[in-house]
């Protein structure tokens, strides 16, 4: 496998492309937040673009909006690197022990709604090249006050996504997500769940693209509409008190558990790009 990878520009345009899709669907939704008097004390707000560039090759898009009516804050970042994993981190990634350079590209997103009826959600799409090749990914929804209107219209979408690839995705990757997105400390789940998946390689190639795709563009057709679901819900302190509090679990596990955090941190990627995905705030008050 040559690094980069014949199709390293195809698969980096397509990322792009869904970051732009994604940025123009959030900020479409804080203009049409407007007509909404409950957010009249913030402004609309747009997505603030940053590159980067990776210490070895390549690099990156973030691109973060802040203080918005309806997203408090929503970050989403496109990257692709590539280069030589250190002696030590490349015993732990498939393929890289007997030749440590790699390439890599994805998307990774986190947003924190404002309103606490709106939940807080996570997706990510990649592809890693090593001796070896695979796609990982998956989106999972973390609610400060769970609906269940809310937790099906998610997982029905993520099932019909995967069915449509394999019949035996859905089950095999919820079960990942529910094992994955768990605070071992706390013993608890950090949200309702959703799919999570890493090393896939069926042996197609372009099958494998093809569901990589269509998880992205599952997240973009089901969490807009569970964002215009509940953006017109009035909250007090007791629902602001339940996210905050939220938040402060969405911290302990991308700090502690995240493998994502951990490869970029690892591999020299971009800080603030990595910590991305921090709430504006959070508590950690009974």
């Amino acid at each position: 496998m040559s690094i980069p990878p014949f199709y390293a520009d195809e698969l980096h345009a397509w990322y792009s492309d869904l970051q732009n899709q994604i940025c123009h669907a959030l900020e479409t939704i804080e203009q049409e937040s407007l007509a909404l008097p409950l957010y009249d004390q913030w402004q609309p707000e747009t997505f603030e673009k940053r590159s980067w560039d990776y210490s070895q090759s390549g690099g990156g898009q973030m691109r973060v909006l802040q203080n918005g009516r309806v997203f408090e804050k929503a970050g989403v970042n496109v990257s692709c690197v590539w280069g030589e994993f250190s002696k030590e981190f490349a015993k732990e990634i498939p393929g890289a022990e007997e030749d440590p350079r790699f390439w890599a590209s994805g998307i990774s997103l986190v947003i924190h709604p404002r309103n606490p009826y709106v939940p807080i959600v996570h997706m990510n799409t990649r592809h890693i090249v090593t001796t070896k090749s695979w796609f990982g990914g998956g989106a999972d929804l973390t609610p400060s006050m769970p609906l269940e209107e809310d937790t099906a219209a998610f997982h029905q979408a993520f099932k019909e996504c995967c069915d449509s690839h394999d019949a035996g995705y859905y089950d095999r990757f919820k079960q990942w997500c529910d094992e994955y997105f768990y605070l071992k400390h706390r013993k608890e789940m950090r949200g309702i769940g959703g799919i999570f998946y890493d090393y896939v390689n069926t042996g197609d190639f372009e099958a494998d693209k093809a569901f990589n795709k269509s998880v992205g563009e599952t997240f973009l057709k089901v969490y807009p509409k569970i964002v215009r679901r509940r953006m017109e819900m009035t909250w007090g302190d007791v629902e602001t008190q339940k996210l905050q509090h939220k938040r402060s679990r969405y911290v302990e596990f991308n700090l502690i558990y995240d493998r994502g955090t951990h490869f970029g941190l690892k591999t020299g990627g971009n800080t603030d790009a990595i910590l991305m995905s921090m709430p504006p705030s959070a508590s950690w008050a009974a």
